[in-house]
């Protein structure tokens, strides 16, 4: 990335102490999204609500989602992946960890947000009681493949912004929480 001229920026004016689970949640532009995610919320190990397909075949990465802590789901079958979110959230909400979490389900390819899929999000609300949700907002990531996988951008300035943590304790309503986790992410959305 270096070499191509991307520069990243976290802008996170929050001291979010390591005494307590989080719910990372952002939104979701390219896979270039996930690595400075793990490097600056490492202090809260973060582990990643993922798809079955990245757990074969991507050296280094298929063995740490499959070994690391992360869940691997398969979003066509309900019966394994809800299951599977349930007992992530207890291993988060037992070891203090970070879970993170792309509720949009899938990469958006220009940069626009797509509709939050919020059962995943509810599940770990259910199971992380005494979490702080964390919303993250990604802009430009998009821009280094929106050409496919080669040629990939040049000079793409990647940006992310952590906003107010929210505790899920302080929502009765969880859809009112999910709605305003989407809300501050997508306002600050830039094309």
């Amino acid at each position: 990335m270096n070499i191509l001229g991307t520069r990243f920026t976290f802008d996170n004016p929050h001291n979010i102490g390591a005494d307590q689970p989080l719910i990372i949640v952002s939104n979701h532009q390219s896979m270039y999204d996930i690595s400075p995610i793990m490097w600056y919320m490492r202090k809260h190990h973060p582990k990643f609500i993922s798809k079955i397909e990245l757990g074969k075949g991507i050296p280094s990465v298929s063995y740490n989602l499959r070994h690391g802590g992360s869940v691997l789901i398969d979003r066509k079958n309900p019966r394994q992946s809800l299951p599977a979110i349930m007992k992530f959230g207890e291993y988060i909400e037992k070891t203090n960890r970070a879970a993170v979490i792309f509720p949009e389900g899938t990469r958006s390819k220009d940069g626009t947000p797509k509709p939050f899929q919020t059962k995943g999000l509810e599940i770990l609300f259910k199971k992380i009681p005494s979490a702080l949700v964390v919303p993250i907002t990604i802009n430009n990531s998009w821009k280094t493949l929106r050409y496919g996988k080669f040629p990939m951008g040049l000079g793409t300035h990647i940006k992310f912004t952590v906003h107010k943590p929210i505790k899920v304790s302080t929502f009765v309503n969880k859809q009112d929480l999910i709605s305003s986790i989407e809300t501050t992410i997508t306002q600050h959305i830039k094309p």
